[in-house]
């Protein structure tokens, strides 16, 4: 039980995110490049592109670190439900 315990809670976290921090989105960073990659994204469950979209809502302004390193962190587990895909997505 407890081998399994650290998958769950990375799981968790890529769905939830950090919940005593909860993140907007600034509309500005919401461009075509970012929505075009989170949507791909989604609908393919392949996330591999995470530090790409990283590198987009960057370039758009955003400077939020909760986003841009979860969208950067190669140890992060990644699914449909994510919640910085999500939140480019506009889904709750």
């Amino acid at each position: 039980m407890d081998e399994e315990k650290p998958p769950q809670v990375l799981l968790l976290r890529d769905i939830f995110g950090n919940l005593f921090r909860p993140v907007v989105a600034d509309p500005a960073w919401l461009t075509d490049t970012a929505m075009s990659l989170a949507r791909q994204m989604y609908e393919s469950r392949d996330f591999s592109a995470m530090p790409i979209l990283a590198d987009a809502l960057q370039d758009a302004g955003c400077d939020n670190t909760d986003i841009l390193d979860h969208c950067r962190d190669a140890n992060a587990a990644h699914v449909r439900g994510c919640w910085v895909v999500d939140l480019v997505l506009g889904k709750e």
